[in-house]
């Protein structure tokens, strides 16, 4: 049972992403400025296989040859040829790489890259089942030899130089004193090169810290950021606002050099640029995958406006300062302005990354969201195909329930996304005393509702969200947000702005819960019993808030095993819609309350005992979970996988490039993103992750001599 949540079925779903209309009303400058962004953030996204795991650059470069030589179709017809059956093309990998085309014209080249990558592809060693650090799991932000210590003693050093994680790795070797080395490298095109570029040559340097030598190189993956850099450059040329080319010039500067404070900037003007046709991000943003939790994984994305839901949206936002209001949290715990951010209805021509969110809001930098501002965008044909569901696949609910679940999923998502990123991640204000001593809050009257107190901690210069709750940061805003979403989803005035009134508007409601009690129950499939971790942030977010419901008691919700009508174990969720308001409201209120003051004050041990508390998985008597986590593994069914467009440059018209959902057209789809530096990139992928390849050797084996 423990491996079933490795496997995935060859049956996978497949779906496409239309943006057809979308793209057809964009104007020709419009589409080219649209191109050259998509092909930065396409070159970009290469970098999260090199964040990943070691094998993740082979594996890339092995398809990436596979699939130039031979299309999805050809190939397998040259393995049914070769005396392979239909379902040993499905399963034998090898031996369909191995007699190959690519294979039968490079054999010393196409089985070196399968002997690098086979095995550790396939491998269910415990180790490298999930992201972890040292011998708990692999990463690549990280050497193998790195432990939590090591990256609690690394931040505290970013924090002395004042410098941010997010575009960095850090690999740690033992220097000829017998003392820890540490190399910080930052992401950058430039590595030694002299070049007046005061900000950050000043940093590149050797420091002593806490007994520990640091040292700060640049350099990370620099031919992939030559390739962003150089397609900016070229979208620059097509900005239709000076905002847009600042911005850009802004990000060119922070890939050429590793500056986050040059993306900060380029963030500044990105949220100063008000409802632009084509939307668009691109950097080192989310670090939900990283073990430590302040190293962000590379994204891009480009879109363009879907106007019938943005209009919701405006809407939502000119409401927002009143709906503020109604958050459990005293008036000092919230921001002193709200800054009105752009909030737009979003279809998706380009997301590179390891995955394709249905909402965002950024920048995520705490400076910057708490006196500048931010923006929210909802993914509305990533909503429409990623998150659409089957009848007959629909698991853990009442019959009664499912009917209205499908008629209403889509719609109350719509509602949850737009508050979970609008007033969960924009409300709330964190209390910080600045490097002048100065704090952004009246230390004498502003008390602690959770204590009676006055407030006792707080945010240092140079601390941020992240730094401080390291491990816990991104989940515990993540369940932050979603607790909002729920609580203000039973407002009748934000139901109202959605089209909802009436018998219609209590079904959004009833839905929107049952999803998340759902959502929660489903989690378990990314809990690890054997590191006692969880591997995913919404999913462990969504657990939580299951937990408090549960918690509320008075039969508000309801987890219950069962025996299915297969004879196999299943379960059922229960919510009762009659006590949304009077027990599940209030809960929600008391624990909304607690998270939100806890965030405030930078109250990293109150916030852990908190939240890690909810966390918790055990067999504990009446739920069991442990044991629900075998059947929701028996039951789940697999994350779709989504078939996105190209664009191609045919002379000085931009053309969109669509695939079928399927296997094959996903495939096709990456053939055809690259199709004139496909064997160029095969070889930076593999040429970076074998530069790098010692440091991911096993933790016991301390890399030593090159300090």
């Amino acid at each position: 049972m423990a491996d079933t949540q490795y496997i995935l079925p060859n049956d996978i779903g497949v779906s496409s992403l239309d943006c057809r209309e979308a793209f057809r009303l964009l104007l020709p400058a419009e589409r080219l400025y649209a191109h050259h962004l998509s092909r930065a953030a396409w070159y970009g996204g290469l970098a999260v296989l090199l964040q990943t795991s070691p094998e993740a650059p082979y594996i890339y470069a092995l398809l990436s040859r596979l699939f130039r030589a031979q299309d999805p179709d050809q190939l397998r017809q040259h393995a049914l040829a070769e005396g392979l059956t239909e379902e040993e093309y499905q399963e034998k990998l090898e031996r369909v790489i191995l007699g190959s085309k690519a294979a039968e014209q490079h054999p010393e080249e196409v089985g070196g890259l399968w002997q690098t990558c086979g095995e550790l592809m396939f491998s269910l060693e415990s180790r490298l089942r999930h992201l972890g650090l040292g011998k708990e799991g692999i990463t690549t932000y990280f050497s193998g030899n790195c432990t939590m210590e090591d990256a609690k003693l690394a931040q505290d050093f970013l924090d002395s130089q004042n410098l941010s994680a997010y575009n960095t790795r850090l690999f740690k070797e033992v220097g000829q004193d017998g003392k820890p080395c540490y190399e910080v490298r930052l992401a950058s095109v430039l590595s030694t090169e002299p070049i007046l570029d005061s900000e950050m040559n000043s940093k590149l340097k050797s420091y002593e810290f806490q007994g520990s030598n640091f040292r700060v190189t640049r350099g990370d993956y620099a031919p992939i950021l030559r390739k962003v850099v150089e397609h900016l450059e070229k979208a620059k040329a097509y900005a239709a606002t000076s905002h847009q080319e600042q911005m850009l010039a802004q990000y060119i500067e922070s890939f050429t050099h590793g500056s986050i404070e040059a993306h900060k900037k380029g963030s500044r003007f990105w949220i100063q640029d008000k409802a632009p046709i084509v939307e668009s991000y691109i950097g080192f943003i989310e670090s939900y995958r990283d073990p430590f939790g302040s190293r962000g994984e590379f994204e891009g994305f480009v879109a363009m406006v879907n106007k019938a839901m943005s209009a919701k949206f405006e809407w939502l936002v000119a409401s927002a300062e009143q709906l503020l209001k109604e958050l459990p949290w005293p008036p000092a715990f919230e921001k002193d302005r709200f800054l009105t951010p752009d909030f737009t209805s979003l279809d998706v021509l380009t997301f590179a990354g390891s995955g394709i969110p249905a909402g965002i809001n950024i920048p995520n930098y705490d400076d910057l969201r708490q006196t500048e501002g931010f923006k929210n965008v909802s993914l509305g044909n990533v909503l429409a195909v990623a998150y659409a569901t089957q009848r007959e696949k629909l698991t853990f609910l009442e019959e009664e329930d499912k009917d209205l679940y499908i008629r209403w999923k889509g719609p109350s998502f719509d509602v949850q996304v737009g508050l979970h990123e609008l007033l969960g991640h924009g409300s709330g204000k964190l209390f910080v005393q600045d490097e002048k001593g100065a704090f952004n809050f009246d230390q004498e009257t502003v008390i602690n509702p959770e204590t009676g107190e006055q407030i006792q901690s707080w945010y240092r210069s140079g601390e941020t969200w992240d730094s401080k709750f390291s491990t816990i940061a991104s989940s515990y805003e993540e369940c932050r947000a979603e607790s909002v979403g729920l609580y203000l989803c039973l407002n009748p005035q934000v139901l109202e702005i959605f089209g909802f009134e009436g018998a219609d508007a209590e079904d959004v409601v009833y839905v929107n819960w049952l999803n998340m009690v759902r959502a929660g129950l489903l989690a378990l499939e990314f809990y690890t019993p054997e590191a006692s971790s969880w591997r995913q942030a919404h999913m462990q977010a969504r657990f939580v808030i299951l937990r408090v419901l549960l918690e509320a008691g008075e039969g508000l919700v309801t987890v219950t095993p069962t025996t299915g009508s297969d004879g196999r174990p299943d379960a059922q969720v229960h919510l009762d819609r009659n006590k949304i308001r009077t027990v599940g409201k209030p809960a929600l209120e008391r624990f909304l309350r607690r998270l939100q003051v806890l965030k405030s004050t930078g109250d990293v041990a109150g916030g852990r005992a908190l939240y890690e508390g909810y966390a918790a998985v055990t067999d504990a008597p009446p739920e069991c979970f442990l044991s629900l986590r075998d059947t929701v593994l028996l039951r789940k069914e697999a994350r779709k996988l989504i078939v996105q467009p190209n664009t191609r440059l045919e002379g000085s018209e931009v053309q969109l490039l669509e695939y079928e959902a399927s296997a094959a057209g996903l495939i096709r789809s990456f053939s055809e993103r690259f199709p004139e530096d496909g064997p160029e990139l095969e070889e930076i992928l593999t040429h970076l992750a074998t530069a790098d390849a010692r440091f991911w050797k096993c933790p016991s084996e301390t890399p030593s001599g090159q300090a």
